[in-house]
């Protein structure tokens, strides 16, 4: 339509307004509203949509609601907005009733009424409205003003996502995913992709999200680092942080991608300034570490405080270790003992070992080994061997009066060894060795060489200098396995090598036991084979 034209018909419709006519009135707001035919002016769109909202027309006093909402031609004015809603929402105008529902949802202009807000919504959604649909299935899923009722909240849901709305398609999807509202037999991974796919391809940034999620894992499809990234991407440049986050991390391990550090702090960057926790430790982590960027304590701490302001354990892990150290804070054990106890408490399994370090060592922290115990056997019960090992400790220290006063668990030679046992399995070296020692001298277990030189092999195999000095003694006396002259001089020379002092003289057992080609054969094994000299 051309200018002209336009020029024709605002005048025209002009005329028919001025007349009184309600229907010209609304297309006369509309008109300056959107600039057709005429300058745009808010200010004169807000007073066309007055004189046909005064004549009861629910259009226009629908528009003008919005307008004082909005704050556009007028003073933001939500009791305003309100009551012209209320006007035309009673007329039975289901947008109005739509947006009076959620002024009553956010006590905007009214006081907050969830009853009222559902009122008006099924209202809404009872003729149609997919907003209103997908807002009394959020309210069924919530309890917001009505018993929690997930299979009327999937009805709900269905309705608005069948109806192409993007929100309650990704609610769907998630349905189907988790079963809610559904017989369990009835989850079905492909329609969660079909809905949440829907919701994608709208440009809704949590539908994005969840399906790269899923081609990034493999999870109901398979894996595929493309579809992912393009996902990823599509959400991320809407500034969805964990998308944005999410791609930092595929930079950073080259999943899919060339490896890419530049890229990778960058999409940290942009998700970090969104507030994402995981996006601020890790950036938080490349300047305490100078990786990418150059070094800075304190930039790495303000960083890890942001996230750890939002209880993001490992921060919190990341701050107590800088103050340990003191870089970029002066150094404080009591506040790294505060910040180690706090991400203790949330599960971070190094916290929490160090957290009971320092009750055992009395470092930042009293003397307590209850306390120490306590924490280590939380972290040992998630498989952390470390912690599994300093348990397997506690249990087997000395407590006799000529030790001094020890108060703490008793001594106790089975768990002792049901925790070195455990540290060992996860190649513990140090537990491997204890676990060695005690079938050695049947502390705690029944006396047995052969599970003894297992142990010791494996720990020796690490660098144990004292497991390998006794594996090659083993061998040499043929306690646990047949005696073997070679394996005895090899494991004694890296015990020697190891600085273990009395290598050398069961060193010279062993080489006696051997020819001169024997001999020549096991130094040449010795100085040839790395993972045996390492």
């Amino acid at each position: 339509m051309n200018q002209a034209t336009h020029t024709a018909e605002f005048l025209r419709t002009r005329g028919q307004a001025e007349r009184g006519v309600a229907a010209a009135q609304h297309s006369l707001g509309f008109m300056y509203f959107n600039g057709q035919g005429v300058a745009a002016s808010y200010e004169l769109a807000v007073v066309w949509y007055r004189q046909a909202a005064l004549q009861g027309m629910p259009q226009a006093q629908y528009n003008l609601g919005v307008m004082f909402q909005k704050g556009q031609g007028v003073a933001q004015d939500f009791q305003e907005a309100a009551a012209w809603y209320q006007l035309a929402a009673s007329q039975g105008y289901a947008a109005a009733q739509y947006n009076l529902g959620w002024l009553y949802a956010r006590g905007q202009g009214v006081a907050a009424d969830t009853r009222q807000a559902m009122h008006w919504f099924s209202k809404a959604a009872s003729q149609g409205d997919a907003g209103a649909q997908h807002n009394l299935g959020m309210m069924y899923d919530t309890g917001k003003g009505v018993p929690q009722d997930p299979v009327q909240a999937l009805h709900w849901y269905r309705k608005a996502a069948e109806q192409g709305y993007a929100r309650a398609q990704y609610q769907l999807g998630l349905r189907y995913e988790n079963s809610q509202g559904l017989t369990p037999e009835m989850a079905d991974v492909g329609q969660a992709m079909s809905w949440y796919r829907k919701a994608a391809e709208q440009g809704y940034a949590p539908a994005q999200f969840n399906l790269a999620l899923r081609f990034d894992k493999g999870d109901g499809v398979a894996q595929d680092s493309q579809k992912a990234i393009l996902w990823y991407r599509r959400a991320a440049e809407q500034d969805h942080a964990s998308s944005q986050f999410n791609l930092g991390l595929i930079y950073d391990n080259g999943q899919g991608v060339p490896r890419d550090e530049h890229k990778a702090l960058d999409w940290y960057r942009k998700a970090a300034a969104k507030g994402h926790a995981g996006a601020q430790n890790n950036l938080g982590l490349r300047y305490h570490h100078g990786q990418g960027v150059a070094q800075d304590y304190l930039e790495a701490h303000a960083w890890y405080a942001k996230s750890a302001a939002q209880n993001f354990p490992g921060a919190q892990y990341h701050l107590a270790q800088l103050h340990d150290a003191g870089l970029g804070v002066p150094a404080d054990a009591e506040a790294a003992t505060d910040w180690y106890r706090k991400a203790a408490e949330q599960g971070h399994l190094r916290a929490q070992f160090d957290l009971g370090l320092r009750y055992e060592t009395a470092r930042g922290a009293p003397h307590d080994l209850r306390q120490a115990q306590a924490w280590y056997r939380r972290a040992a019960e998630q498989d952390y061997a470390a912690a599994q090992f300093h348990l397997g400790l506690l249990y087997d220290r000395d407590v006799s009066p000529q030790s001094g006063p020890q108060p703490g668990p008793q001594p106790d030679p089975q768990q002792a060894g049901h925790w070195y046992a455990r540290a060992a399995r996860h190649g513990h070296t140090l537990a491997q060795f204890a676990l060695g020692l005690r079938y050695d001298n049947g502390q705690g277990v029944a006396q047995d060489y052969a599970q003894a030189l297992h142990w010791y092999a494996l720990a020796a195999a690490q660098g144990h200098a004292r497991a390998q000095f006794n594996l090659g003694l083993m061998y040499l006396t043929g306690q646990g396995a047949r005696a073997d002259a070679t394996q005895a001089w090899t494991w004694l020379a890296l015990a020697e090598r190891s600085g273990h002092a009395s290598a050398a003289r069961y060193l010279a057992t062993a080489a006696a036991r051997l020819d001169a080609e024997q001999l020549a054969h096991a130094r040449a094994r010795l100085d040839n084979v790395p993972g045996l000299a390492a």
